[in-house]
């Protein structure tokens, strides 16, 4: 086991392969081709074979065929062995000497407590997708989720089709606009319980871990905004994104919090996030 750690801690050594890691880290439950990692982490189609390669080799990274694709993802029970054996061997199974492996509780998973889930939903822009999310779970939440949403550029406004679609399905719209990030990050930021990103893109980039150790989501859809056509061929795409974006609402809210510990929680939100594939192919 201890040769099996140090092959994995070595293999992370390296930026490069420790960006991969990132990634498909980010992009759980998804599992990606090569070709988008490539082209996410500016690698060429040589250099990352060699990394995957390495990476598969010492247990990190899964590989899959999916027709003609090979698609890669984390290990996840390797992961969850090399973080539990550096917890118990090199902090001798201490909290006090080493941050704590398991996500800390969060407001709502104690029955007596009021206090409403905080929720941020991410995209590029925030003009679409994201600001569907905000609208639906606060609309379908019954009051117990406090939700923002946010983009990854520093500009945008919301979309006009996608307001036409809120407006038609009945949705308030006079409080919505479009936010960055950075309005939720810094110092006198208050921790979100729950972060979710919604298209691939703002998963794909490298930012800063969210304080309080929030349950995190890729949700990832394709983008309504860059479909071309007719204006009835561009608004079919932004109802099919609502409505996928609106049954991954539902069953969010439909999970028993109050059954749920942090680590169960999680893997439900994942669960969640592999609902209407079909949606993004």
């Amino acid at each position: 086991m201890e040769l099996e750690i140090t092959n994995r801690l070595s293999a992370l050594g390296h930026p490069q392969r420790l960006a991969i890691l990132r990634l498909l880290m980010r992009r759980f439950p998804d599992r990606l081709p090569a070709g988008d990692i490539s082209r996410a982490l500016d690698l060429k189609a040589s250099t990352l074979s060699n990394y995957l390669s390495h990476l598969m080799q010492v247990g990190l990274v899964t590989q899959e065929r999916s027709g003609t694709s090979l698609l890669y993802a984390p290990d996840m029970d390797a992961l969850r062995g090399t973080v539990g054996y550096l917890f118990n061997d090199c902090c001798r199974g201490r909290p006090d000497l080493c941050p704590p492996i398991a996500p800390a509780t969060r407001p709502g998973a104690d029955p007596m407590s009021q206090d409403p889930f905080r929720v941020l939903f991410i995209c590029t822009g925030n003009s679409a997708r994201s600001i569907f999310a905000e609208t639906l779970l606060r609309e379908l939440g019954g009051g117990r989720f406090d939700v923002h949403s946010a983009g990854t550029k520093p500009r945008s406004e919301l979309n006009p089709f996608a307001v036409k679609v809120l407006e038609a399905k009945g949705h308030d719209v006079s409080g919505l606009r479009s936010k960055t990030v950075a309005e939720y990050q810094g110092p006198e930021a208050v921790p979100f319980d729950f972060v979710f990103t919604v298209c691939d893109r703002a998963a794909n980039e490298e930012c800063p871990p969210w304080p309080g150790q929030p349950v995190s989501g890729h949700w990832g859809l394709p983008d309504p905004v860059q479909v071309e056509g007719t204006d009835a061929e561009r608004a079919l795409a932004f109802q099919a994104v609502y409505g996928s974006l609106r049954n991954r609402i539902l069953a969010l809210v439909a999970l028993p919090f109050d059954a749920l510990d942090a680590m169960s929680l999680q893997r439900a939100v994942d669960d969640i996030g592999k609902m209407d594939d079909e949606v993004r192919a």
